[in-house]
């Protein structure tokens, strides 16, 4: 089974990327973020570590304030580098373990944590920043990452309690699946800063040494602590270090310092920080009973017939095609899907296979195949076909026989305007 090996903290400030990208090793001024982030690389390659679960921020790159959540968890097998507004990093995409995090997801519900799920989305300096430098000179880090992107740009954020009960949840995950993986939690974000208004640039490296401290030793002292106490004593943005009690809340009570380093040369404490788990092998019976608690709720709805549950596997193995569905709701797309469909279908890459599926209108085929309905209804709206037209098709009878069954025989669409008052037969 999969097993927490340690903890690692690491500042995510564009700084960090930044000098890497300008090959600013040797540089006096720069060295001591490498050194710190030397002493990571060197454990990481060590410890054999297979998966690092990647705890950060998004800096309102792919993440806008149209639809924020607290915990955003990353279930894609890539994730590339964004465009932060200068053009994207010149470093290769980070590889997502998928099915740690479709685990991991599936726990965290279990647990009552309702978090949101991406995949097809790029990554900013948050998380790209801290994980190019556990790669040498020329090669990316070779292991595969689950991130978590946590909202803490737009009040109201998750307390440092709910952070820390995450991290308890998140070690219960980890260890309960059944693959052979050596597992690290790495915190980014912080330390002390903060990038806006009259106290921009703010530092307290006092407090930065005492929260390190205990962050060790005492992180339940950490769990008490009010946001407004995090932003008083750190920065605004500095708060942000409540994302380090997830990491902290997945190791055991003990653990070992192996590396702590702090470096303020400019608007941020860059630090680099790692803990060796001392915690002992989870209990096999506790371990298989807590995969039967989070399997509980869908258990048994593989088998309904007829019927295909809309899992995050299904989604991934389905993204574009569902994407290109999707998009229906935009008026230019829509226009180009009637127009030209084979053009538009090639340039969004669809295969041959998932052209013919759409083209033929073969519904049955599309569900089957991982197509959430409600994709398909957009599609039936475009086509002119009515809602229960479809659900004929899926059961492989005609619109009449359809409706026969039906106490009132009714169509309709989610199509407006002109397409719904043409499928009215009412």
């Amino acid at each position: 089974m999969a097993r927490i090996i340690g903890g690692l903290g690491a500042s995510h400030s564009p700084t960090i990327g930044f000098a890497k990208d300008t090959g600013k090793q040797d540089d006096p001024a720069w060295k001591p973020i490498f050194d710190g982030f030397d002493v990571l690389r060197d454990w990481v390659h060590a410890q054999r570590i297979d998966v690092i679960f990647m705890v950060y921020n998004d800096h309102v790159t792919s993440f806008f304030f149209d639809h924020y959540s607290a915990f955003v968890l990353g279930i894609d097998d890539q994730y590339a580098a964004a465009d932060e507004g200068g053009g994207p990093r010149e470093v290769a995409p980070a590889r997502g373990h998928l099915g740690l995090s479709q685990h991991i997801a599936t726990a965290m519900v279990a647990d009552e944590f309702d978090l949101s799920f991406f995949q097809g989305k790029p990554v900013d300096h948050g998380l790209l920043s801290p994980l190019s430098m556990l790669g040498d000179a020329s090669d990316p880090w070779p292991g595969q990452i689950v991130p978590l992107q946590v909202g803490v740009l737009q009040l109201p954020v998750p307390s440092a309690r709910r952070m820390w009960k995450l991290g308890q949840t998140l070690r219960r995950a980890v260890e309960s699946y059944p693959e052979d993986l050596r597992v690290a939690v790495m915190a980014t974000g912080g330390l002390s800063h903060q990038v806006h208004g009259e106290r921009a640039g703010f530092l307290n490296e006092i407090w930065d040494a005492e929260f390190l401290d205990l962050l060790e030793k005492s992180p339940e002292t950490l769990v008490n602590m009010r946001i407004a106490e995090y932003a008083a004593k750190g920065g605004m943005e500095g708060a942000e270090v409540t994302m380090w009690l997830i990491m902290r809340g997945a190791l055991s009570r003990d653990v070992r310092l192996v590396h702590k380093q702090t470096y303020a040369p400019s608007v941020t404490n860059i630090a680099t920080l790692v803990f060796e788990d001392l915690g002992g092998a989870p209990d096999p019976d506790a371990t298989a009973a807590y995969r039967r608690h989070i399997g509980r709720e869908l258990e048994g709805t593989d088998a309904l017939p007829g019927t295909y549950p809309f899992t995050h596997a299904r989604s991934h193995a389905n993204l574009r095609l569902n994407a290109f569905l999707h998009d229906l709701v935009i008026p230019a797309h829509r226009t180009r899907f009637v127009d030209d469909f084979e053009a538009l279908a090639t340039e969004r890459g669809l295969t041959e296979d998932e052209k013919a599926l759409v083209r033929e209108r073969r519904w049955i085929e599309m569900v089957r195949r991982g197509v959430s309905f409600f994709v398909l209804e957009k599609l039936a709206a475009v086509l002119g076909v009515p809602n229960p037209a479809v659900y004929a098709a899926f059961r492989g009878e005609t619109l009449a026989e359809f409706l026969a069954t039906r106490k009132v025989p009714l169509t309709y669409s989610v199509a407006g305007g002109s397409k719904a008052k043409a499928m009215d037969n009412r």
